[in-house]
């Protein structure tokens, strides 16, 4: 008999934040596929599960998918977990989730925290119509998806890193320098925080921000008239 592959979703900041099912499955599971077995190792140490972790990242999964598939095809299951949040949103996973349904493998999603979803349900823009973004090329082809974005009619969604998230509001002040934007902090995390406003206003208030931590960026619709406070 096949085994299954679980999809599932791990803490972004807040361990609490892990749901009964998640560890339920974790402990059930024959083998963990996780980006890094040191942060992976860290969150079944803080809830005392013992498990074989097998390192599937962006860097190896070439060569190591098919072992993964492998042991599944012989009765294994397997959990697929990325460093935080849910697998393959804007994290590798993905190839591993085809090849799985091309050897008809069963895959169960166990769902959980997401900093996408976190940060739109407090973002007070709107949610009906959404693009994702992920993270903006990092040169090649990043003027060119800004400039693209700055016409878009629906609430746009972008991950940033600590080390260009000042570059980023810089390139919203350039491209789309009437857009409401909130930039979330740390989600879940003892120091969370929102800051709202336009890319002006975001620019000369990080000079009294704490650039450190995780980001979200959440751009409102193009032509969106609903203003929400500064705060």
């Amino acid at each position: 008999m096949i085994g299954k592959l679980y999809i599932v979703s791990t803490p972004i900041g807040n361990l609490s934040d892990i749901t009964f099912r998640a560890i339920d499955t974790l402990k059930s599971v024959d083998f963990i596929a996780c980006e890094d077995t040191r942060v992976t190792g860290n969150l079944l140490k803080h809830f005392e599960i013992t498990k074989e972790l097998f390192s599937l990242n962006a860097f190896n999964e070439s060569n190591k998918l098919k072992i993964v598939i492998d042991r599944i095809l012989n009765e294994e299951s397997a959990a697929l977990v990325s460093d935080s949040g849910t697998p393959t949103i804007s994290d590798p996973g993905s190839r591993l989730i085809s090849e799985s349904i091309k050897n008809g493998i069963e895959i169960i999603s166990i769902p959980g925290p997401s900093a996408l979803i976190s940060a739109l349900s407090i973002c007070g823009l709107p949610t009906n119509s959404v693009v994702f973004e992920g993270f903006l090329p990092q040169k090649k082809g990043r003027q060119k998806k800004l400039s693209q974005l700055s016409d878009e009619e629906r609430t746009i969604v972008l991950y940033e890193s600590v080390y260009r998230i000042e570059k980023l509001i810089k390139e919203l002040n350039e491209y789309m320098p009437g857009r409401y934007v909130v930039v979330c902090r740390e989600l879940t995390k003892k120091f969370e925080e929102c800051w709202r406003g336009f890319p002006s206003d975001l620019l000369e208030s990080l000079k009294d921000k704490t650039i450190k931590g995780e980001f979200v960026v959440v751009i409102a619709p193009k032509n969106w008239e609903q203003r929400p406070l500064k705060i």
